[in-house]
This record gives structure tokens, C-alpha cells and sequence, in this order.
């Protein structure tokens, strides 16, 4: 079957997050040529086919088959893959399983490689990842098997396809502060201490605050505050407490114990001690090593794909996370490359047949050159 054929067959698993459907098993069985490992738990299922072709280096294509939600909206069934005037419609047409379609084509129909080629597929990323490509990486480690390089086929084209390729990912930290007065009557304002009023002088420092200036892949990393509560919903009572959640989208010129100390910092300018704040890490920020080799790999990706597109894309780190967070975290030199993101997680999700083309013929072309480049 075409690329385009085995998009539309992969559509057709309803591999909602844990489930693959069996979308892993038809996976296993159309690279028949390939040895297995499973690395299956909690209902996650996680799934490692490769093949040694020669003794050289490992290059892995590392996806996932689970997908969110259909929700309402749609103008055709989410589960039957439609195509349309060059348009294939259905849930994770674009993220990720023309990714995976593209990758499984090219892996099948490889006819030599200068070393171990492999496809980690996993059936949790749209959720907590936390029984994913993660669980499979700490069994890829035990056995002596993880890659040297891989490229995760995430949707990272923007505006045409071939515009980005992801060199890295910013993190996620989240906060909580809480600051603490003496609540009271609103008629007594002289009895109470307001943690409104001291809210409002921390707030204007934090609020928006760039924390790094960023750099030729990183924007600057920017508290952004999410939600505020405090107070009883009444007129007359002052609280006793007032709570800011934020979310820092981070480089790696910043990290979670930068954004503790930076708000401790405000807290103590501004003289208030009576508070608690809780800091969590959601993602790590990384970025691919600046090294010779790592060099060599971006470039021959970026080169095929203007051959391929005729576009010049760009290094970015933009967008949310991926699980090419907890690949980057073992060494591995990881890309990414897909599809346009526009429909992603949207009603009528889409992609064009000629992304779907391209896409599995840069694949393939990286596949043959590999061995030429690095």
C-alpha cells in the first residue's frame, strides 16, 4: 500500500489515549522484517521494531499512535479517513499518524542501511506520558539498544510544509503562590492586612516578567500568570489568603529553581514573609548538542527537505511539549519533523496527500544518504 493508503488505514484504529486500538500490532506486522520489543504498562502500550542492517550508527523513528478526543464538529466520521480534493480528513491525520504512516513506509521499503534502523511507537503522548516513550527508553538502556539518533515525525511545519524543523523544546514550569495577610472586616481595614493590597505591589513585577532574553532558538522565557483567587465573594470581608498560579514556558537559560529565586527575590524587595510557594516542572527544556556531528545531522535533514519542498526550513523551539523531551534526556541527537500543525486537536483535522508524499520521500532520502552525510 501507498503512504497515503497506509495513512488512511491507520486513521481507521480508534487509538485513543491509552488504547492503541491494535494500531501497534498492525504496526509490528507491516514491518514484518523487523526484531520486536514491547514495553507495555498501565494499559500503555509501547512498542520497538528494529532491524541491523550493518554495524554502523542507529537512527530511530520514534512517534505515537494515540490520539485525542474527536469532540463535536466534525463534517465526517473522525475514524474514517475521507479524502477530498487532495485532503485527507480524520482524527490524527496531522498529529501524528501521517508522521507515522510516512516513517513505517520508508522503514519497510528500506533496501540497505549503514547501521541499526528502528521506530519506537507509543499509545501514550497525548496524555500523562508517563508509561510512554519514557518507559521504553529505561528498557532500551537495560538492553544496550538506544538510538544515536532519531527523528520524531511530530506536525512541526507551520505556515507551508518544510518551513521548521524542532531543534529543541522549551519547558513547562508551573507555580503557585499563595500570600498570607489577616483577613477581617471591611469596615476595620486598620485591624486586617490585605493580601490584596500586597498582591498588588508583587504583581506589576511578576506579571509578564522576561526572565532571560532568549537566544537565536529560545524567545525569552515570560512568567505568565494564569489564574487569580482570593476572598469569600462577599463585600464586607477581607481575606486571609490570595493565590496566583503562573506558567513558565522556558529556555534553557532558565531553569525552575531561576524562576523560585527570582520570585523569592520580588517577595523580600517588596517585605512580605508570609507566604508559601510551590514550584513544579511539567517539561525540560533542551536543545540539540552544538557538536560536529549534531551539525552534520540537522544539515542533511535540512538539506533534503529543501530538495524535497524547495523550502529552507528554519531551527525553532516553538510550541508545546513532545515526547522528544525524554529521548534528548539519554544523549540521543533528536529532530523533528512533520506535517503542518494548523488542524491539530481541531474538529475536521487534516493534511494534505502531498505532505503525506513528500514527507515519506525525505524520509526515505535520509534513510539512503545517512550513511553518505554522518
Amino acid at each position: 500500500m501507498s503512504p497515503v493508503e497506509l495513512l488512511k488505514k491507520l486513521i481507521a484504529f480508534k487509538s485513543l489515549t491509552p488504547d492503541s486500538d491494535g494500531c501497534t500490532r498492525f504496526a509490528a506486522e507491516y514491518l514484518d522484517g523487523f526484531e520486536r520489543i514491547d514495553a507495555n504498562k498501565n494499559g500503555v502500550e509501547n512498542i520497538f521494531l528494529y532491524k541491523k542492517f550493518n554495524n554502523g550508527p542507529h537512527l530511530c523513528f520514534a512517534g505515537h499512535i494515540d490520539v485525542v478526543p474527536a469532540g463535536e464538529g466534525w463534517n465526517s466520521d473522525p475514524f474514517a479517513a475521507l479524502e477530498k480534493d487532495g485532503v485527507i480528513f480524520g482524527r490524527g491525520a496531522a498529529d501524528m499518524k501521517g508522521g507515522v504512516a510516512a516513517f513505517l513506509y520508508a522503514a519497510k521499503n528500506a533496501k540497505d542501511f549503514c547501521g541499526t534502523l528502528s521506530v519506537l511507537l507509543t499509545s501514550d503522548e497525548e496524555g500523562d506520558a508517563e508509561f510512554g516513550t519514557v518507559y521504553m527508553l529505561e528498557k532500551l538502556k537495560e538492553l544496550d539498544m538506544l538510538p544515536d539518533y532519531c527523528i520524531v515525525a511530530e506536525p512541526t511545519c507551520e505556515a507551508v510544509f518544510g518551513d521548521t524543523i524542532k531543534v529543541g523544546r522549551r519547558g513547562s514550569v508551573n507555580g503557585v503562590l499563595t500570600i498570607r495577610g489577616r483577613g477581617g472586616h471591611a469596615a476595620y481595614p486598620e485591624k486586617a492586612v490585605n493580601p490584596i493590597t500586597l498582591l498588588s505591589r508583587v504583581l506589576p513585577k511578576i506579571s509578564d516578567a522576561k526572565l532571560d532574553n532568549g537566544d537565536q532558538y529560545f524567545s525569552a522565557s515570560r512568567l505568565v500568570v494564569t489564574d487569580i483567587k482570593g476572598g469569600y465573594g462577599k463585600h464586607n470581608v477581607i481575606p486571609s489568603e490570595i493565590t496566583v498560579m503562573f506558567n513558565v514556558r522556558n529556555s534553557t537559560a532558565t531553569s525552575n529553581f531561576d524562576i523560585e529565586n527570582f520570585i523569592k527575590g520580588v517577595l523580600s524587595g517588596e517585605e512580605i514573609d508570609n507566604y508559601e510557594l510551590k514550584i513544579s516542572v511539567g517539561s525540560k527544556s533542551f536543545i540539540i548538542d552544538s557538536n560536529n556531528s549534531s551539525e552534520q545531522y540537522f544539515g542533511l535533514l535540512s538539506n533534503i527537505i529543501a530538495e524535497e519542498s524547495g523550502i529552507n526550513p528554519k531551527a525553532s523551539t516553538a510550541g508545546g511539549t513532545s515526547d522528544a523531551r525524554f529521548i534528548a534526556e539519554y544523549g540521543i541527537k533528536v529532530l523533528e519533523f512533520g506535517v503542518r500543525n494548523e488542524t491539530i486537536h481541531a474538529p475536521n483535522e487534516c493534511v494534505e496527500t502531498e505532505e503525506i508524499e513528500k514527507l515519506t520521500a525525505i524520509f526515505q532520502k535520509l534513510i539512503g544518504d545517512f550513511s553518505l552525510k554522518i
